[in-house]
């Protein structure tokens, strides 16, 4: 079977090659555009992310696909489950807003003479994952809230276990050389 595919192949030629070759890279090209535009119209980095931990057991499991927004000027409340980075770290994070405090800036000692920002653009906060005992002010390495800036986006849905694929993976680089040879494979052989 595989040998007339390859037969039916040489037969096509170099332009026939070069044409799949082509086609491939421009459906590989049209998959991160849309991964960035769909950044771009959420206002997140990544629009996409997969629970890679059990913190957040049992609202989300290991493996689930989570969809995530980050409106802005809009505000976070406690309950949120947010997705967050911390500069210096890799990973993102998904836990559940333990709390929030707007940004005031004082202009003297007196309580009188303060600046609130508007809320949702300066906000503060601190996260704790359902699963864990303990809030994570461990984890944001010397601060003591999480700012706006470091909060990838607020959690808008999910599909359960659809990552694993993605952990698979992860944890096995092989298969996903395997995996993605494979693609890249059919799509040169294929005649259409």
């Amino acid at each position: 079977m595989f040998s007339d595919e390859l037969k039916a192949f040489r037969r096509l030629g170099f332009r026939h090659f070069l044409l799949q070759i082509l086609n491939f890279a421009s459906v590989i090209a049209s998959g991160l555009m849309l991964w960035k535009g769909l950044g771009l119209i959420l206002n997140t980095e990544s629009p996409i992310v997969v629970v890679l931990s059990g913190s957040m057991e049992p609202a989300f499991y290991r493996g689930d696909l989570l969809f995530l927004t980050n409106p802005p000027g809009q505000r976070y409340h406690t309950g949120d489950i947010t997705v967050y980075r911390i500069p210096g770290a890799e990973i993102p994070i998904v836990h559940r807003v333990l709390e929030t405090r707007d940004v005031v800036i004082p202009f003297d000692n007196s309580t009188e003479n303060r600046l609130k920002l508007p809320p949702g653009e300066h906000q503060l906060m601190l996260t704790k994952g359902d699963n864990n005992h303990v809030d994570d002010i461990d984890l944001y390495q010397g601060l003591e809230w999480l700012d706006r800036r470091h909060i990838i986006g607020k959690v808008r849905g999910f599909l359960p276990y659809i990552g694993y694929v993605t952990i698979a993976m992860n944890d096995f680089p092989q298969l996903k050389y395997a995996l993605l040879g494979g693609l890249g494979l059919l799509a040169i052989i294929q005649r259409e």
